[in-house]
């Protein structure tokens, strides 16, 4: 036996309410499946099981808040002995034993109805507007036997709906959790440089001149491709920092900033970037930007990310230095590729170029400066041969 845990979803996250149950006692479960909606500050959820087996007792009943690590549901895997239940507080770092043993608030209440990711699913395939409907789930909550009882009863296809949405406030205020911890917690150091762009501009170009709008690849990609490769030369900005250290990862799960409508801000990750082609980056990129604008990102989405790329280009900004999202170590920024003056390689020769200027934040208990500066090195390098980041 084992035990299905509340994940952690980001680095602010203490207790998450749980919404839904998708699977039932006795079903086979296998690794990937979605089996149950948790609602968070940041929206809800989709959490993901880990371990194959058939689903056993349920311990937590739609609407209960409780805190990360709390064991929610038994897994039968084929082992005899059921593992005793973990303490909750075991799940997170020592200096949030204390706010464990404390009443866990509930979140904010949104702004309109929550629905689960699967009842918006459910809805926009069977045309069913969510903002006609009473929930029966916790809080209110819209679940899929509302929207099942809905289409029964009102087959005809309804006005078309808006994407989901979460409260911008309690974002917002976990946002400000987790910023203010990883200021309070994290020695960061900064380095910026700029680098020459015009062969990642021209090669970019080229590529997308024969493609479809749908095909084309973003500069952002570009960037992110070459983080990843970069970061296999230096696996100490890539991992995550806990109660026993440092710990690196094996591939590069690159957390995407994506600005949600509305307001707010979350970083899925991309999974494996540093093995992917750009072409299969890209298409995964659309396809997380879409799913965090309609609030069904899934839970290893929110949790593995190893490292982060923001880029601010498209608001015109010219650099940034951004605060690392704990637990992770380092996050790169990227400035907008400007035309500026730049000396070529001649030495004598002044010309205008594309450059962009990249900043690392970087954890100072895990890498120096000198590291820091040789992964921009190598960074910079791959910008100079975007042949070799496909």
């Amino acid at each position: 036996m084992s035990t299905f845990k509340m994940p952690s979803l980001g680095a602010d996250m203490e207790a998450g309410r749980l919404v839904e149950w998708l699977k039932k006692p006795g079903e086979q479960v296998e690794r990937g499946d979605i089996i149950a909606v948790v609602e968070t500050q940041k929206g809800a959820i989709e959490v993901e099981c880990f371990q194959p087996g058939i689903l056993g007792r349920l311990l937590v009943d739609p609407g209960t808040t409780v805190p990360v690590g709390t064991p929610m549901a038994v897994i039968d895997d084929g082992k005899d002995e059921e593992p005793a239940p973990a303490a909750p507080a075991q799940a997170r770092e020592p200096a949030m034993a204390d706010a464990a043993q404390a009443p866990i608030a509930p979140p904010p209440a949104p702004s309109r109805a929550v629905a689960s990711p699967a009842a918006r699913r459910m809805a926009a395939e069977r045309g069913v507007d969510l903002a006609a409907l009473t929930g029966t789930g916790p809080g209110g909550a819209i679940i899929s036997t509302d929207v099942e009882q809905a289409a029964r009863a009102a087959p005809a296809p309804a006005p078309e709906r808006k994407p989901g949405r979460v409260d911008p406030a309690a974002m917002r205020q976990a946002i400000a959790a987790a910023m203010a911890r990883s200021k309070r917690e994290i020695p960061h150091y900064y380095l910026s440089a700029t680098m020459d762009a015009s062969r990642a501009v021209a090669w970019l170009d080229a590529f997308n001149a024969d493609r479809p709008a749908a095909d084309r690849l973003l500069m952002t990609l570009v960037l992110g491709k070459a983080v990843a490769l970069a970061l296999k030369k230096h696996p100490m900005l890539n991992g995550h920092y806990g109660a026993e250290g440092f710990a690196p990862a094996d591939h590069v799960h690159l957390g995407m900033a994506i600005a949600l409508r509305g307001g707010g801000l979350t970083a899925p990750a991309l999974h494996n970037a540093d093995a992917r082609s750009l072409p299969d980056l890209m298409a995964g990129f659309r396809d997380l930007v879409a799913r965090a604008r309609a609030g069904t990102l899934r839970s290893s989405e929110m949790s593995d990310a190893t490292v982060t790329v923001s880029s601010l280009g498209e608001r015109g900004v010219d650099a940034l230095m951004p605060i690392i999202t704990p637990p992770q170590v380092a996050i790169v920024g990227f400035g907008a590729v400007l035309r500026r003056p730049w000396v070529a390689d001649d030495g004598a020769t002044l010309e205008v170029r594309p450059v962009v200027t990249t900043s690392l934040a970087a954890d100072h208990r895990v890498s120096d400066g000198h590291r820091g500066a040789l992964f921009l090195r190598d960074l910079d390098a791959l910008l100079q041969d975007p042949e070799a980041l496909t």
